[in-house]
């Protein structure tokens, strides 16, 4: 059974940083391109960056230049590193594959940007 485990969120002023970690079961992070995903309130989930297998990232343009997606296979874990972050990033981050499984979706870790 695939089980996606988010952490890494927390309170942090604009401009700063965190690190997210998504822990996955299995290989099911080395099979497929996995993406973070986040929904603000009021919001819907959407895509902000993906890695594929061979190490292809993608991200949309709000977040490019300031996050970077990477993996450690050997952990089974995808991350999101987080720099100069604005109070838009202010979310629900969450992993999935890309495209997602509805029933892949983990708990998420909230991320709050604000002063």
């Amino acid at each position: 059974q695939v089980q996606l485990v988010e952490s890494g969120g927390g309170l942090v002023q604009p401009g700063g940083s965190l690190r997210l970690s998504c822990v996955a079961s299995g290989s099911i992070s080395r099979i497929y391109v996995m993406g973070w995903y986040r929904q603000a309130p009021g919001a819907q989930r959407d895509l902000v960056a993906r890695i594929s297998p061979t190490g292809i990232t993608n991200y949309v343009d709000s977040v490019k230049g300031r996050f970077i997606v990477s993996r450690d296979n050997a952990k089974n874990t995808v991350y999101l590193q987080m720099n100069s972050l604005k109070p838009e990033d202010t979310a629900v981050y969450y992993c999935n594959t890309f495209p997602p499984r509805p029933n892949y979706w983990g708990q998420g870790t909230q991320v709050t940007v604000s002063s």
